[in-house]
């Protein structure tokens, strides 16, 4: 296949290392002010100056070129976070928790995670693709060409295997990158309300061992909280799921801190998500582990509480990435430039830091930065052309995307 130039671009993007971006390095970012990128077959075959990349070539070897025109060119944006597999939304609950009722006392009530689990067991696998596709594409449509999608809204073994199964259609067949995680301990299902150690003992037993047997999930995912999943629970479940061969990830100190970022330090976790309530020995334990802080902004917007503390975990050397969150309940999103502004504005990242947390170490917690999440020879050719000077357009233009273009492998992304 003959190869692609795409010239006369404003390129920013990080530069890997062979390891996420921490501390003062979490905001290194190349600039080619007047650059191109060269690709063929979908990969990267060089990036840098126009002279850079057309040197030794003849135009007889350049099958197509395109002009950026002069607009800022990243990195495909990362979403490391999603709970993208869902049917139905929860706008009452929006609703009641405008009127001041808390998260938690929904879940007490059987709403939120378990109002979604009724809505998916009930959905056909059709349908559930489907409704996931459109969020899907939506997310296209706003810059993310990598996302992580988990399940959790089955609570029970052939639910959960239906998520996944469609998880990985989706993958398939839509043109994005796909990363399955398998998140069974998202809630304790109502069956089990009086009994969460017998439902504990169902994932262990049943759940982990059909998943991991079908190959469906890279990652397992716990929910530690108060009135969730406790701190040994969490650790009997991702015990299992490691020893089955998943990555592991944490939902941790959302609400409460239980330790489970400790936790996630302890086992080795790829990464730890959420992180409103984390401690400064928390945030070094993981640090110091190689743990990828995942924070989610939009999150603590939907909830009205404060925001990570992203900032100390910088300065402590944690490499933060930020994802969408995007679920039905508590942050229904699937906007990235979106997440970006709040980081910037409100999580005081810089501008480069949130690149840097939107690419590549999003990247590196979802397990593909050997692929994606920054500009360099051998990955994909996943970008995008911004309509503004920086990639601060994503925050400084507030409530649109800047969004020109969007290219996957080099191919012009379809964003109906």
């Amino acid at each position: 296949m003959k190869r692609k130039l795409f010239r006369n671009a404003n390129i920013f993007s990080p530069c890997d290392r062979g390891a996420p971006l921490a501390g003062t390095s979490q905001g290194e970012v190349m600039h080619l002010p007047k650059g191109a990128l060269r690709t063929r077959d979908g990969l990267i075959e060089a990036v840098g100056s126009e002279k850079e990349v057309l040197a030794g070539l003849s135009p007889r070897e350049i099958g197509i070129e395109v002009d950026c025109g002069g607009y800022c060119l990243i990195p495909g944006l990362v979403d490391a976070h999603t709970h993208m597999c869902f049917a139905g939304t929860r706008e009452q609950e929006f609703l009641q928790r405008l009127d001041g009722l808390d998260y938690l006392d929904i879940l007490r009530r059987g709403g939120g995670i378990l109002s979604s689990v009724r809505t998916v067991r009930a959905a056909s696998e059709d349908e559930l693709f489907s409704n996931t596709c459109r969020h899907v594409l939506s997310a296209l449509r706003h810059g993310t060409t990598t996302l992580e999608i988990k399940s959790g809204y089955g609570l029970n073994t052939d639910s959960e295997l239906k998520m996944l199964r469609v998880i990985e259609r989706v993958g398939r067949e839509m043109p994005l990158d796909v990363v399955p995680t398998f998140l069974g301990a998202h809630a304790v299902p109502e069956e089990y309300a009086g009994n969460p150690e017998r439902y504990v003992e169902r994932i262990v037993e049943e759940m982990i061992p059909a998943v991991s047997g079908q190959s469906l999930a890279r990652y397992c995912d716990v929910f530690c909280e108060e009135g969730v999943f406790s701190l040994e629970q969490c650790r009997r479940i991702l015990t299992s799921a490691l020893q089955a061969g998943m990555g592991l990830k944490i939902h941790a100190d959302e609400v409460r801190d239980l330790g489970g970022a400790v936790l996630a330090a302890e086992l080795g976790a790829t990464s730890a998500e959420h992180l409103l309530q984390t401690s400064d020995g928390s945030i070094r334990a993981m640090a110091q582990a190689g743990v990828v802080g995942i924070l989610l902004p939009a999150t603590a917007y939907s909830l009205r509480k404060g925001y990570a503390r992203a900032r100390k975990m910088i300065e402590f050397g944690l490499p933060v990435a930020i994802a969408t969150d995007c679920n039905p309940g508590t942050s229904y999103t699937e906007s990235m430039p979106f997440v970006f502004g709040l980081s910037v504005l409100n999580m005081r990242l810089s501008v480069s830091e949130a690149l840097v947390a939107a690419t590549l170490n999003g990247a590196y917690a979802v397990g593909m930065a050997e692929r994606v999440g920054s500009l360099e020879v051998g990955k994909n050719a996943d970008f995008l052309l911004l309509d503004g000077d920086t990639p601060a357009i994503l925050a400084y233009h507030a409530g649109v995307s800047p969004i020109v273009r969007v290219y996957k492998k080099a191919e012009k992304a379809p964003c109906p």
